[in-house]
């Protein structure tokens, strides 16, 4: 079979990627994102290794990248969540609340930067335990490997993000 070329794979996927990624994240904007970075992934694994089927695995690539921008998208909902207004009353400083969304802001940059630095099966572990809560058993029968090994990447993912963001960990 010969070497498919991005720009060959791009006019003959490009629509359907985008709608694809579209009808995943709900969101054109964030489509149009994941869209450009699933080709430059595509363009990595391309320069690294010989792809037998370049399509379905421009699809898993996009797959990947929607359910890793879902996530994020949850961690930073979870995270600056609206504050009530009974919440409030146990504010000393109300006026200080600007500077801490926006240190939590910058907490959270930092963490995702740490997750994206994870190789990508230790960081679908972590996403998939930790921001999915799925137990390691179910982790494990979803990614076709052992517990143990679920834990291995756990530990590691855990270890580089609190070298990264100690004080968050």
């Amino acid at each position: 079979m010969p070497a498919i070329s991005i720009d060959a794979l791009h006019r003959g996927e490009g629509v359907k990627l985008r709608r694809f990624l579209t009808r995943r994240l709900g969101d054109p904007v964030d489509a149009a994102d994941a869209h450009q970075e699933t080709y430059l992934l595509m363009i990595a694994a391309l320069a690294r290794t010989k792809i037998e089927q370049p399509s379905a695995f421009l699809f898993q690539i996009a797959s990947n990248v929607a359910r890793r921008m879902r996530n994020r998208q949850r961690l930073e909902g979870t995270i600056f969540q609206a504050i009530d207004e009974d919440d409030w009353a146990g504010l000393a400083d109300r006026h200080a609340l600007p500077e801490r969304q926006a240190m939590a802001r910058q907490d959270l940059r930092r963490l995702a930067a740490a997750i994206d630095e994870l190789p990508p099966r230790c960081r679908e572990v972590f996403l998939l335990a930790r921001i999915d809560g799925l137990a390691n058993g179910e982790v494990a029968d979803r990614l076709g490997i052992s517990r143990n090994m679920v834990e291995k990447h756990l530990i590691k993912a855990l270890l580089h993000c609190r070298r990264r963001c100690g004080d968050l960990f």
